[in-house]
């Protein structure tokens, strides 16, 4: 029985925003899920005014009512009947105010939204949208006046913490209350509901026999945890939690292990946006997220880059799905902001913390972009790995280093274990330079666990080519480009996670990429989630163990060839290929399929694979439709790269050739490419003629050697001779 009431808020709200007002909204809002997406980076960043009536809560002498809100970007002013109820900095995470003493008969709520460009709260430079206003939940909290802690960075004053002894389980439960000579009891029960121990006090470690492991997407079995604040024998109030009982190690030779057994980590990251809807889901939205990861079958997910809805969460515990957690730390590292980094990654513990699909948390993403003050910067990122391991010392901590980030940086040698940000194969020419990267990461590093953090390339359904090439933005080069990286993979299994970037198109309102503004389309699902694109059914015939067969090319029709690729992917023995009914040919192995099929008119064709088919129509034309071709001119350019290109600065629009007459920029190029793999792109440029590039700084060790392949050019430079790039 709840000993606490909810009331929900979320309806019934005027917003003056960018366009005036008021007007009616209800919550979950954000006043950018248009122009937040539509390109130019011209979307309104600003203070923006909720206002909200609402009649006072019935609630008695000895209760307190607390106003929560569970995501408001990035800052909010909150105020009850003219009463300041101070301000919160952070646009992802839970926040609460006690309002008992301010409440009326009738109450005017009033929140001012704040998503402007500072230099003290993070996120202010990354390559997605950050949408302004009230996306997450509102709600009334009437609890007893002693109560388990609500005024703690968003938590609810609950901490279970478990570990496993033999064919048991170990579960530590601590509460925290401000109640003098309160008692505490403590029930844990199973799924079916049957209770299995129980306990009295604040700190206690209680058994579970022949406990029943949360194993990841095999067996996501949870426990829920019980506890109940006792004050002169009568229960006052009550909180509970599921939780799962696991462990887990990373061995830098053999990748993740889960409960004692090897589990290679390959998933998706994720952003909290939708097309039309932006940042404000429902819970409809983040179900269908989840179905779609899981039927890819994905068994991990980083969830960036920022703390996500609480639902999301609990859907990562129900499903298996084991998750890295993170704050926005990210791009630039702003001296201004070093407490915001700090509260962020206490909010994201202190909330998150019971949640056992979480295994790592992350410090930063890609920080050394544009960072200056790198002495600051690296003391931030010592103070942040700090507090993650004295606030829960039972996870690992992690970043994601920016592709230009060279093996030796000090940032890359801070937390536990470290993944790089690489998109060579789509930014840089040569997929082969993965299997590069990696190998020679862990030759350096042997001990160091590795991960690929993002990668990944761009992919329009509407742009098709027989002869996909980098750059060209089609379905075809997408599947090309993951079928290698899949074998990649597969060639260095050490890894301790591979994280595809992205599981969907996502909004990033300063780019304008194969032909679409405002969006990223590295998606293996587009924005509205109403397509997927070929090589979801990759991946899907990689990892899923549902049997399907999918023929690729459905959208690719008009073919000038004469003889097509036809390309089916399976998780299944065998495929067999028929064109206009008549079986043409069997291949066997898989989970690719190719088959050689000459064109003569229009087509039928039909993937069978035991029970499972899949069919696509094929045409033959005179000349390539010119609907399926990107005509942009240029090379494949990244967000940070269209920032600041100084024209006294070797850069991406120079050719190798050029660089050579620059015996200081080419002999940049020569260390890079004799490190092909350590600095895939360099971490600067060269001033055209200009010699004395400054060198990176080296690892904390210093019997380690200085950064390798080479130095850059004047300090705050991001360009280089040969370029290398990742993504956020």
């Amino acid at each position: 029985m709840s000993l606490r009431t909810t009331i929900n808020l979320n309806a019934g709200w005027t917003f003056t925003g960018p366009a005036g007002g008021p007007c009616p909204v209800d919550i979950p809002h954000t006043w950018n899920a248009i122009d937040g997406q539509d390109g130019g980076n011209a979307y309104g960043r600003g203070t923006c005014l909720y206002e909200k009536t609402f009649p006072k809560p019935e609630f008695g002498a000895d209760q307190r009512v607390y106003l929560e809100f569970r995501g408001v970007n990035a800052s909010a002013r909150v105020a009850l009947n003219g009463s300041e109820g101070g301000s919160h900095d952070g646009g992802y995470s839970t926040f609460r105010w006690d309002v008992t003493d301010f409440l009326a008969e009738e109450n005017r709520l009033t929140v001012h939204v704040d998503n402007s460009r500072n230099d003290r709260v993070y996120p202010q430079k990354a390559d997605f949208t950050f949408y302004g206003g009230i996306y997450r939940d509102v709600l009334l909290l009437i609890v007893h006046k002693d109560h388990f802690e609500l005024d703690y960075c968003g938590g609810e004053g609950l901490k279970i913490t478990s570990g496993v002894d033999g064919r048991d389980g170990r579960v530590r439960v601590e509460t925290f209350h401000r109640t003098a000579g309160a008692q505490v009891r403590v029930k844990l029960t199973d799924a079916a509901g049957k209770t299995v121990a129980v306990g009295t006090g604040t700190d206690i470690t209680l058994a579970v026999a022949n406990v029943r492991l949360w194993d990841g997407v095999k067996d996501p079995y949870l426990y829920t945890c019980e506890v109940t604040l006792v004050v002169d024998g009568m229960e006052v109030d009550r909180v509970s939690a599921r939780f799962g009982v696991r462990t887990f190690h990373i061995d830098p030779e053999k990748g993740f292990f889960l409960n004692g057994h090897s589990y290679p980590l390959h998933g998706v990251s994720r952003h909290q946006d939708w097309k039309g809807t932006g940042s404000a889901l429902t819970r409809e939205h983040h179900e269908r997220d989840m179905a779609l990861i899981r039927e890819m079958g994905a068994n991990t997910i980083r969830l960036a880059h920022y703390q996500h809805d609480q639902y999301f969460y609990d859907l990562c515990d129900q499903y298996g799905m084991v998750v890295w957690a993170e704050i926005p730390y990210i791009s630039e590292h702003m001296p201004n902001g070093r407490e915001n980094t700090l509260s962020q990654a206490k909010e994201l513990v202190i909330q998150n913390y019971n949640h056992p699909s979480i295994v790592v948390w992350g410090v930063s993403n890609e920080i050394t972009i544009s960072t200056r003050d790198k002495k600051d910067m690296l003391d931030n990122h010592r103070a942040l790995n700090d507090l993650y391991h004295q606030m829960d010392p039972t996870r690992l901590t992690t970043l994601a280093c920016y592709a230009m980030c060279g093996s030796f940086n000090r940032s890359a040698h801070i937390t536990d274990v470290v993944s790089w940000n690489l998109y060579l194969g789509w930014y840089v020419p040569g997929l082969f330079l993965n299997d590069l990267w990696m190998g020679l990461f862990h030759l350096l590093y042997p001990k160091r666990p590795l991960g690929y953090s993002e990668y990944g390339c761009e992919a329009m359904p509407n742009l098709h080519s027989s002869k996909p090439r980098r750059g060209d933005h089609t379905e075809e080069y997408q599947c090309v480009y993951h079928e290698y990286m899949l074998g990649c993979f597969d060639r260095h299994p050490y890894l301790w996670a591979t994280h595809v970037w992205n599981m969907f198109d996502f909004a990033a309102d300063g780019r304008d990429e194969g032909g679409k503004h405002g969006q990223n389309q590295k998606g293996l699902v587009t924005f509205d989630r109403k397509l997927k694109k070929d090589a979801f059914y990759l991946y899907k015939a990689h990892w899923s163990r549902e049997p399907f067969v999918h023929l690729c090319g459905s959208r690719y029709v008009d073919r000038a060839e004469e003889v097509t690729e036809v390309k089916a992917y399976s998780n299944q023995p065998s495929v067999t290929l028929y064109v206009d009914g008549h079986e043409l040919e069997t291949r066997e192995g898989g989970p690719v399929f190719r088959f050689r099929v000459p064109l003569t008119g229009e087509h039928s064709m039909e993937a069978r694979a035991g029970d499972h088919s899949s069919v696509i129509l094929v045409r033959k034309v005179d000349e390539p439709n010119p609907d399926y071709v990107f005509n942009k001119a240029g090379d494949v350019v990244n967000w940070f790269d269209k920032e600041d290109l100084d024209p006294a600065c070797y850069s991406v629009h120079d050719t190798l050739g050029e660089i050579a007459k620059c015996p200081e920029a080419n002999a940049i190029v020569e260390q890079m490419m004799e490190a092909a793999a350590d600095q895939p792109g360099g971490r600067g440029r060269q001033r055209k003629g200009q010699s004395g590039a400054e060198t990176d700084d080296g690892p904390d060790d210093p019997a380690k050697p200085a950064e390798a392949g080479g130095g850059r050019g004047a300090r705050g430079g991001r360009q280089a001779a040969q370029r290398g790039a990742a993504a956020v």
